[in-house]
């Protein structure tokens, strides 16, 4: 089984922009504000990812030694 392509981060937030504001209507049954809720935390998890692997790319980048460890970024 194939697995789904993971959306962009511009596609991620948009989705999760949109759930924030049919949550805050305040007007859905308990069952789909809950599942609506879930697919917001995994969004949130999804965009912590890509923007962490957008940090990782930045540090290579900016590294002198190609062959040097990661460090956070401070």
């Amino acid at each position: 089984m194939a697995k789904k392509p993971t959306p962009d981060f511009e596609s991620t937030l948009k989705s999760l922009e949109e759930i924030v504001n049919r949550l805050e209507m305040g007007d859905l049954p308990l069952e789909e504000a809950l599942t609506e809720f879930e697919t917001a935390v995994k969004l949130v998890q999804q965009g912590q990812e890509r923007l962490q692997q957008a940090e990782q790319r930045i540090q290579i980048l900016l590294q002198k030694d190609e062959n040097a460890p990661l460090a956070d970024y401070s």
